[in-house]
């Protein structure tokens, strides 16, 4: 089974630890909370996709009659008029690059069940550690940009209301534990792979060897007949 040796055990682990990690940070809208310190506090938390609003009215004072409540998908149709403050740049591309991330690691999943059925002997073995290795480094580039860029900018002052209060809710810590997990996992698989090419390597060059051991014996007891 393709598990079978230290490295393989410890990077199907780490790919483990990071889907269930990006998985639930991916789901959860707990990017940013409020730490509850605030009173009337018109934002409560924030996820890549679900916002958390309390009595918040339209900035500009556009429209000072529409008032939101309550938890809703940021693309939202009754968002619209927020659409502009909700969604700034940095919050587009947060969610761009770790859905990018979550896409590659749930290719890498597929590849790691691969891994899990394939012979050591299988052909292709060599070649399903390193596309999976790869495209988890892949995962954990994208994965970083995210997180990077909304750990910069997610708590700004420019951003929700009351700032101040804002902090980094648990689902960006568990993003952030998830990519970091993807970086050993991938290396290990690519680790793996450059190791079982050498032993494959070393395979050849000990039939060869032994072919041509066993060719000369043959031709030495043939000399002995003739004499």
């Amino acid at each position: 089974m393709g598990a079978s040796t230290k490295n393989g055990r410890f990077a199907v682990a780490f790919t483990a630890l990071a889907f269930s990690f990006i998985l639930i940070a991916f789901c959860t809208p707990h990017w940013l909370d409020n730490d509850g310190q605030l009173e009337n506090a018109r934002f409560i938390n924030l996820g890549l996709w679900t916002v958390c609003l309390r009595n918040f009215t339209e900035i500009h004072r556009h429209y000072p009659d529409v008032v939101f409540n309550g938890c809703m998908w940021v693309f939202e149709e009754e968002y619209y008029i927020i659409h502009n403050f909700l969604l700034p740049d940095f919050y587009v591309a947060t969610q761009f690059f770790f859905t990018l991330c979550f896409t590659l690691l749930l290719i890498a999943l597929l590849l790691t069940l691969g891994f899990l059925g394939c012979s050591r002997d299988d052909t292709r073995y060599t070649v399903l550690l390193i596309a999976n290795g790869t495209i988890q480094l892949m995962s954990a580039f994208f994965g970083l940009i995210s997180v990077i860029i909304f750990g910069a900018r997610g708590d700004g002052r420019d951003w929700m209301p009351n700032w101040e209060h804002n902090n980094m809710g648990w689902s960006f810590a568990l993003a952030c534990v998830g990519v970091l997990f993807l970086l050993p996992s991938g290396t290990l698989y690519i680790i793996e792979a450059r190791r079982e090419r050498y032993r494959k390597l070393n395979e050849i060059g000990t039939r060869e060897a032994s072919a041509y051991t066993e060719e000369g014996s043959r031709k030495y007891r043939g000399g002995q007949t003739d004499i």
